[in-house]
């Protein structure tokens, strides 16, 4: 699995393989699932990171400091 994460854009990319996108579906604002031809999912695309995570996730993202770990309260 590869991560990237674009400060400028403040968008998280995963990738877990390196197939071709062949389509992309917005399941929400802001989230994009990316599919290969087979339907197969292979990627993840989350905008406006700083908006959707914890704020110690998306500064050890943005650090690229992974893997982190960090408790949700319930």
């Amino acid at each position: 699995m590869k991560f990237h994460y674009s400060k400028k854009e403040d968008a998280l990319h995963l990738r877990f393989n390196d197939a071709v996108i062949a389509e992309s579906d917005e399941v929400r604002e802001g989230i994009i699932l990316d599919y290969d031809g087979r339907g197969k999912l292979v990627g993840l695309e989350v905008l406006d990171v700083a908006k959707r995570f914890p704020r110690e996730f998306a500064s050890a993202v943005a650090k690229q400091k992974l893997p982190f770990q960090f408790k949700v309260a319930a």
